[in-house]
């Protein structure tokens, strides 16, 4: 039995083969062991569809958020060890899955566009180029943190448009104390500030909450893709639910950009699970 992993900031897609080829799946909490210890991420996987597997997988295949250095891949793998005690672990970093899941065997560039952000440059076999990626504080272009983060400044310094904002206070009651506790106080401040993502998706056709999502894509285009060789003869290629949903600004953007966009899908685990698959 084979079990894959896509793990992000804020979400985990589940896929296992069994040994008749037959596929289930699963959604569960995100990890990323640059904000979390390996107990931390032991204690969440206690769920009951990997506590049902724990005693026939085999082999694991996990791509992850922040496993990028081998020391977060340590503690990634020792959380899973904890529950499959005798499986094959294999770390490996979500652009990897990025890579794989939209640019199979041929050359490309993969972004990464949801909670957070990030890219690489890939050759069809392995990455061979790939961007700075601190996170939500000092990076994460173009990503829900990013965008949620102008949104929640700009309804701090009350600089939205009035019926805007007036849609917001109807939506969050938000006040500004609740934003600063959210942020400075609790978990998870990235995954809080991309989650306003949805209601600017939703009333993206108001100018205000389009150019939210096109200057932080033209932010992500000059601070990614702009940088890597012969960028504008590559397909650059997006997984993620920021560029999914708003695939529709992302290509006007990329198209004033002079970027040449091709595959946007809002996850790589199914293209993982073929990968895989063809692979026994």
């Amino acid at each position: 039995m084979i079990l894959i992993a896509d793990s992000g900031a804020s979400k985990t897609d589940w896929r296992v083969i069994d040994d008749k080829g037959d596929i289930g799946q699963h959604r569960g909490i995100g990890f990323n062991p640059n904000y979390q210890t390996a107990a931390e991420m032991a204690s969440e996987l206690q769920d009951d569809f990997l506590l049902d597997l724990r005693a026939d997988v085999e082999t694991i295949y996990y791509y992850g958020a922040g496993c990028t250095s081998g020391k977060n891949r340590q503690q990634v793998e020792n959380a899973l060890r904890s529950l499959f005690k005798h499986a094959e672990i294999n770390i490996d970093h979500d652009l990897m899955a990025a890579a794989r899941a939209t640019c199979g065997s041929e050359a490309g560039i993969a972004c990464i566009l949801g909670t957070g952000s990030n890219s690489c440059d890939y050759d069809g076999d392995i990455i061979i180029a790939k961007r700075p990626a601190p996170g939500y504080i000092l990076g994460d272009e173009g990503s829900g943190s990013y965008i949620g983060r102008k949104f929640l400044a700009d309804f701090i310094h009350e600089e939205m448009p009035k019926k805007v904002r007036e849609k917001v206070l109807d939506a969050f009651q938000l006040e500004n104390q609740m934003i600063i506790e959210n942020i400075y106080q609790r978990p998870f401040p990235g995954r809080y500030m991309a989650s306003f993502c949805r209601f600017i998706t939703e009333n993206k056709s108001d100018p205000y909450c389009y150019m939210l999502y096109y200057e932080a894509f033209q932010d992500f285009f000059k601070k990614h893709v702009m940088k890597y060789d012969d960028y504008k003869k590559k397909p650059v290629n997006f997984v993620g639910s920021i560029a999914f949903y708003n695939s529709d600004i992302l290509r006007n953007a990329a198209y004033d950009a002079d970027i040449k966009v091709n595959m946007i899908i809002e996850g790589p685990i199914a293209g993982l699970t073929l990968y895989h698959q063809n692979k026994l």
